[in-house]
């Protein structure tokens, strides 16, 4: 009789499982954190989960491009004004979670901002990166503020990401128009241009450069650096005396999603202490949307850094994002190299 329970049993199992079904994810953090949480998912829900890691600007796109027969059931990661123009254009749904007690005003102020159809998960903030054994060979001065970086020093020691792919370069561009005002964030940008060498599809991509000793200088995320420190990189960084813009990475479901229940799952089971601590465990360090995830000295104080007053919901429309890049393309990106 046991023997025929065990079988029964090893018969029955796999149905179970196929029975929690799939998910289709696309994820804009680090490879590392997206692949940890997808796995951690699927080993404590049996839904298995089909993850593609894209920037920002290209997860958009696909969503767009998607939108009259969705494949991507859930968005993970990637700047809240690129999610707030998504759920503008009608590619999100509106989800509440149970579990949202628990989250920082900042991330829940997100799913309000946007009718319930994006939540906040982690912030982050920009910040100026360098090679601190490039900038001793080349004698080249520690950048401390935007002024800074157009000096005639640097000139090809720069390396940023375009704002078309990248979300962390919306964030940079929106965060200089609110520190001093379009006209002067752009005219800033065209001076800038001469000391970059290059504009990368990925936000990541120049700080990976500068911790490689492939370029001196860049701008990026702070959390990101954190984790080519930890990996031994001989990377700095510091925050613009001017003031510096900041992230909320959001995760919203797509409308029309094909895995419904098993998107809200997975947004259900991220939105907890035990899932946000995944990310150190990684050597990822972005700030955590919730209270009670554990507190990582490595994780910078968002309170101790100058941040300007970013205003989300402008820079989430998309009529604002398009003009932006319009013009960033027309006065800084099609300017000669």
């Amino acid at each position: 009789m046991i023997a025929r329970i065990f079988a029964l049993a090893l018969m029955v199992a796999p149905a179970v499982s196929q029975a929690q079904g799939s998910l289709n994810m696309l994820c804009a953090p680090a490879s590392d954190w997206c692949e940890a949480i997808a796995a951690a998912f699927q080993r404590d829900t049996g839904i298995r989960v089909a993850m593609a890691r894209k920037s920002t600007g290209e997860i958009l796109a696909q969503l767009r491009a998607e939108a009259q027969n969705p494949r991507t059931d859930l968005w993970f990661g990637g700047s809240a004004e690129t999610h707030l123009v998504a759920a503008e254009m009608n590619l999100l749904q509106a989800y509440t979670s149970p579990n949202m007690a628990g989250l920082h005003d900042w991330a829940r102020e997100l799913h309000r901002m946007s009718n319930g159809r994006c939540v906040g998960v982690s912030s982050g903030a920009i910040a100026l990166v360098w090679n601190r054994e490039l900038i001793a060979r080349r004698n080249l001065p520690v950048p401390r503020s935007w002024a800074d970086l157009l000096n005639p020093a640097y000139r090809g020691e720069i390396q940023l990401p375009n704002p078309n792919s990248s979300g962390t370069a919306y964030t940079i561009i929106a965060g200089l128009i609110q520190l001093w005002d379009e006209e002067r964030a752009f005219a800033y940008l065209r001076r800038l241009h001469a000391n970059v060498n290059a504009y990368t599809r990925s936000g990541a991509a120049p700080m990976q450069a500068v911790a490689r000793g492939e370029t001196a200088v860049a701008v990026s995320f702070n959390m990101e650096t954190i984790s080519q420190q930890q990996a031994g990189f001989p990377i700095e960084m510091g925050y613009p005396e001017e003031g510096t813009s900041y992230e909320v990475a959001c995760m919203s479901i797509v409308r029309g999603a094909r895995n419904l229940a098993q998107a809200r799952r997975f947004y259900d089971w991220y939105l907890t202490p035990a899932a946000m601590d995944i990310g150190p465990r990684v050597n990822q360090f972005h700030a955590p949307a919730h209270r009670d995830a554990t507190p990582d000295p490595r994780i910078a104080d968002m309170s101790g850094i100058r941040l300007i007053p970013y205003d989300f919901a402008l820079f989430g429309e998309a009529a604002t994002r398009r003009r932006i890049l319009e013009r960033w393309d027309r006065e800084v990106g099609a300017l000669p190299r």
